[in-house]
């Protein structure tokens, strides 16, 4: 490829862990570091996960539009619009001067002002849709990209059915029986030998709704010696979770702030959890059962459809926002963990993943963008 590839979208982790798969599996085809660029938002988590990263990163203003009339959200909606179209002021003059061979966008509102600025200078759009109903950046420029990689079937005749990208750290995961031992034992405090483990995680503020039914669930199972919850309640609910905690219990529950999801699913029975479009593309990839508890008011109502993908399939259970309690949570789970259910389910959900979608994106990338 002559110019540079330019990876833009963000505002959240399930749009930035994206961008580091694609990059990962560009460079192993032979895409050198220095001429990738990532671009996503001041708002989002873009600073704190990709700083780090030795590929360059611009950060755009702006935020995303609230679909309410409210008029405290008008307000917003009005600064929003705002700094979207200073990010696209940006994103016009860094296209301009990088002039790639190729634009990839993984969505999110980061992700319009690049994907509208190739579309401006002509340079090839590629369009990597991770839920199930496009994002409206999608909808908005869909028909201008050269390439769409879908996470889910697709009725667009354009459209590449690669799965959603996945880091290297997930992919190649061992969940063996073994493994999953080994990664119990080096657990601090290590995991005592034939406990299920759930794992509950809903993002980085973390769900309160989800967090609440847990905390409770940790009391209802409190005689329960057979199991183990790692309750991972994001920054938002944390210290009111720790607070929470069952004074003498028999349950191991273990309550943090943040958790490597890597680790995390290394070692794991069931998890319970949103359902964004990367959890789900990770959950399927490492054949993990799940509850899933879709966001409520998600744009397109995504979410739900995400999920339903892995229900249908027999790889998860669903709860809905509103009717996540102790009791529904307890009797779902109670079912999900009996050994031949979890066997089944864990299989269920294998049957739609696709480890090696970060290569089939970047093969598309590299097609479109005149590369090897």
């Amino acid at each position: 490829m002559k110019g540079p590839v330019v990876i833009t979208g963000g505002g959240t982790g399930g749009h930035i862990f994206p961008m580091l798969a694609i990059a990962e599996q560009l460079e192993r085809r032979g895409v050198e570091r220095s001429r990738v660029h990532f671009v996503g938002s001041r708002r989002g988590q873009e600073q704190l996960l990709l700083g780090g990263s030795p590929i360059e990163l611009t950060l755009l203003p702006g935020r995303g539009i609230r679909r309410s009339l409210a008029p405290r959200a008008l307000r917003a909606n009005i600064g929003a619009v705002l700094g979207l179209a200073a990010a696209a002021g940006i994103a016009i003059f860094k296209v301009g001067r990088w002039r790639p061979s190729v634009v990839v966008s993984v969505g999110g509102y980061a992700s319009f002002a690049v994907a509208f600025a190739a579309v401006l200078w002509r340079r090839p759009l590629v369009l990597v849709e991770l839920d199930a109903t496009p994002g409206a950046a999608h909808r908005l420029l869909g028909r201008f990209a050269r390439a769409l990689c879908t996470a889910f079937p697709s009725s667009d005749t354009r459209a590449v059915f690669t799965g959603a990208p996945l880091r290297d750290a997930i992919v190649t995961l061992d969940r063996s029986p073994d493994a999953l031992e080994r990664a119990r034992a080096t657990q601090h405090p290590p995991i005592e030998s034939g406990r299920r483990v759930v794992v509950v995680m809903t993002g980085s503020l973390g769900a309160t709704s989800v967090n609440r039914a847990v905390s409770a669930l940790a009391d209802q199972w409190s005689t329960r010696s057979d199991r183990t919850v790692i309750h991972v309640t994001g920054r938002r609910d944390f210290e009111e979770m720790v607070a929470r905690r069952p004074e003498r219990s028999v349950l191991d529950y273990r309550v943090v702030e943040f958790g490597d999801m890597a680790e995390l699913w290394s070692l794991c029975d069931v998890a319970v959890c949103r359902a964004g479009a990367t959890t789900v593309a990770e959950l399927t990839a490492l054949g993990i059962s799940s509850v899933l508890v879709p966001l409520p008011n998600a744009p397109g109502d995504h979410q739900t459809k995400n999920a339903m993908a892995v229900v249908n399939a027999g790889g998860a259970e669903l709860i809905t926002d509103d009717h996540c309690s102790a009791q529904t949570l307890g009797s779902i789970l109670d079912e999900m963990l009996e050994p031949d259910e979890l066997v089944a389910m864990s299989e269920a959900a294998r049957s739609l993943g696709h480890r090696n979608a970060s290569g089939e994106i970047a093969r598309v990338v590299c097609e479109v963008g005149g590369g090897a």
